[in-house]
Formats: C-alpha cells, structure tokens, sequence
C-alpha cells in the first residue's frame, strides 16, 4: 500500500488535533511506524466532505490507497452522507467477521451493502419497484430492502434472505465502491449500542484497528439518526424498518409518486421493527 507520506493528507492524532486548524503533517519516519494511515479529505463543505477540484489528485491517491486496503481484506473508516461508518468488501467473508469483531456486533444483525451505482443495485438485490423510484431515493440517505440475489456472499447475513442497499449523497463513498467494483459491507464507525459518529475523532479508539481512516471533516446538519430504512422486498408494499434522517421525503415518494401502501407489522413475514435490523449508515 503506498505511504501516507506519499499522499497530501495530514494526520489527525486526537480530538484535539482534530479541532486545530493547522494539523501539521507528518515527518518520514514517523510515518513508517504508524500501522493505520489516517487520511484527511480537504476541504470539507457544508453538505458534506468532499475533494476539491484543485486536490483532485490528493483525492484520487486517498481514494487508491483506501481501495487497496479493502482488497487486501481490511477494515477502513469512511464519512458518507449521514455518519462516519465502517466498510469491507461484502464479498470478502474473513473481512466482514473482523467488522462484527471491531464493532462487538451481535452476528445476527445484518449489515448493509453500499454500491455506487443504480444498476450495481440490479446484480445483488431482486428488485420490486420501478427504476425510477430507485433514481428518486438514490444517491441518499435511504437504505432499501430486497431480497437478495444469489450472487451476494452467502457469509453477509446469512440468517436473512434481504439485505439493504445504501448508495450514499457521497462522491468519495461512490467512486470507492467503482473502483472496488463489488459492494462494500457497511455500519457505523462506533462500538454496537455507542453514539454514531459525526466526525473521525469520534470513534478514534477503534483507529487501531482499521487499516485506513478517512477524515472528511464533520459531518454537518445531520441528527446522528443514520438513513432511512425501507424494505421493499414485497411487491407493491413498503415498510419503514427505521425512521431515520429522511422519512417524510422517503414517505412522499413511495406513497404519492408510486402508489406504494404501508404494510402492517405483525404478520411474521419480515424482521420485527424493533430489532436492530440494519447499520445506521
């Protein structure tokens, strides 16, 4: 993996380094000792972090160096458009069990994929709804649920036949997934039951044990409540898994502009509404 020495970036140590405005960057040797590289997206706006055009080069080393540590089988920590999360390759098994490790996750809650693209969507997922209803929710902060094709790593929830499926509001999370060019097993960048992060210096003690941290910057305007979770799987029906950050706008398109109706919890078909049924990514 090449040094972060080689990249534009700025390690940020701590929380406090975090906050200063002048995060120096690191000397040669002492980026040779560090095992995880911690890589700072500049400048951050206020709809989210993203690369500037005249760091477009930094950009495209960060994105390099992130994308080659999660096909070397490792965990890395990445902003999106709702919170901080933890991504893997969804098709790399011993890569997700390290996620359910870091986390101290329950194996029998589920988590999302990420792609980058509406079609990717097509390959993983058995998609009810029309494409146009994918186009007005995605890129977002919505999760949608199908059921899951026979392509997707039978180790990701194996317990379940649906999974979720985030394309996020993100140009660093989408051109990730493309250059990966298989989806991303994604959940929030905190211990299991802990507060989601909204910046990188919040979840800071699992640094360690990532290969890469990407810091976008705060994630701004955003309640910590992660996407919308929204099962599809049942033709013509939908169901609010969690509430999320986009519920109205999500309700208002699946309702209004498709003629969806809400199905009703209790009839045992689908995962109870009150489990932790997926990320909050």
């Amino acid at each position: 993996m090449k040094s972060v020495c080689n990249v534009a970036v700025e390690l940020i140590r701590s929380g406090r380094a975090h906050s200063s405005a002048s995060a120096r960057p690191l000397g040669g040797d002492m980026c040779k000792e560090l095992k995880t590289k911690v890589l700072r997206l500049l400048p951050p706006t206020s709809n989210g972090p993203c690369v500037h055009q005249e760091s477009q080069t930094d950009g495209a080393e960060i994105l390099s160096c992130t994308a080659k540590a999660l096909k070397a089988g490792h965990v890395v920590g990445v902003p999106t458009d709702t919170i901080y999360g933890l991504a893997c390759l969804a098709q790399n098994s011993e890569a997700v069990r390290t996620t359910y490790d870091i986390k101290g996750r329950n194996g029998h809650n589920p988590l999302a994929i990420c792609v980058g693209e509406i079609q990717d969507i097509y390959k993983y997922c058995k998609v009810k709804v029309k494409e146009e209803l994918l186009g007005d929710l995605l890129p977002g902060p919505v999760t949608l649920v199908f059921e899951r094709s026979e392509v997707l790593n039978k180790d990701l929830n194996p317990f379940t036949s649906i999974v979720g499926v985030r394309i996020p509001d993100h140009v660093f999370m989408r051109r990730l997934c493309q250059m990966c060019a298989e989806p991303l097993a994604l959940t929030s960048a905190n211990i299991s039951s802990h507060t989601s992060p909204l910046a990188a210096h919040e979840f800071q003690e699992l640094w360690p044990k990532l290969a890469v941290v990407v810091d976008g910057g705060p994630i701004g305007d955003q309640s910590r409540l992660g996407s919308t979770v929204v099962d599809l799987s049942v033709h013509g029906k939908y169901r609010i898994i969690r509430p999320g950050c986009a519920l109205s706008s999500t309700v208002d398109v699946l309702e209004h502009k498709y003629g969806l109706s809400e199905e009703p919890w209790g009839d045992g078909s689908l995962t109870s509404p009150h489990a932790e049924t997926h990320t909050k990514c």
